[in-house]
């Protein structure tokens, strides 16, 4: 004859019936083990975001006004990627200033350069569009034209080009790609011009 079987407690006698054991205690120790685990993954996990895929940047001086402003807030993507014209890009420090820069790819590699004397900026002999421009170009710099940016390097502007220090200098001349970081995704500071970079 079967019987039902209660579970015992720990005299050994049958648990009274429509009682269930009691749980175990909580382990606060392992509780605060596993929650620091977790924020440590959590912190690894920004880390590598914001060192490897994204970053944020502040402008520093006016070559790229009247796009950005001195002090305006950006967050630039680096993961896998390839300059493309009219990109907004930030430069390292190793462009011959020994500071990051901001600018705008004017021509990547293969196309050919040349600013008129009359402030035209063409590229493969046709003039570029430059909505974001205010001014014309005013000064070609101490490069000399036309020139055929070699793969693997960009020509930059800073859109102010009266007050830009860039490509059409030889100080700065043509930039590798791999002196790129990244390009400017959009601004998030000043909060009333929270958005994409034209």
């Amino acid at each position: 004859e079967e019987k039902d079987i209660q579970p015992a407690d720990a005299a050994g006698e049958a648990a009274p019936e429509g009682e269930t054991a009691a749980k175990p205690p909580r382990n606060a120790k392992k509780e605060l083990i596993e929650w620091v685990k977790a924020f440590v993954f959590a912190g690894i996990i920004v880390a590598l975001i914001f060192g490897f895929v994204i970053r944020p940047v502040e402008v520093l001086g006016h070559s790229m006004e009247p796009t950005l402003q001195n002090g305006d807030r950006l967050i630039e993507w680096m993961l896998f990627y390839t300059p493309q014209q009219g990109d907004t890009v930030i430069l390292s420090e190793n462009t011959g200033l020994d500071e990051a820069l901001v600018k705008r790819v004017i021509a990547t590699g293969g196309q050919t350069v040349e600013v008129t004397e009359e402030g035209d900026v063409l590229v493969d002999g046709a003039v570029l569009d430059e909505p974001y421009l205010t001014e014309t170009t005013q000064s070609p710099g101490d490069m000399t034209y036309p020139v055929t940016v070699p793969e693997g390097q960009v020509f930059v502007m800073g859109d102010n080009r009266a007050q830009s220090l860039d490509s059409r200098d030889t100080v700065i001349g043509l930039i590798d790609e791999d002196d790129i970081e990244g390009r400017v995704l959009f601004r998030f500071y000043p909060f009333g011009s929270f958005g994409g970079v034209d």
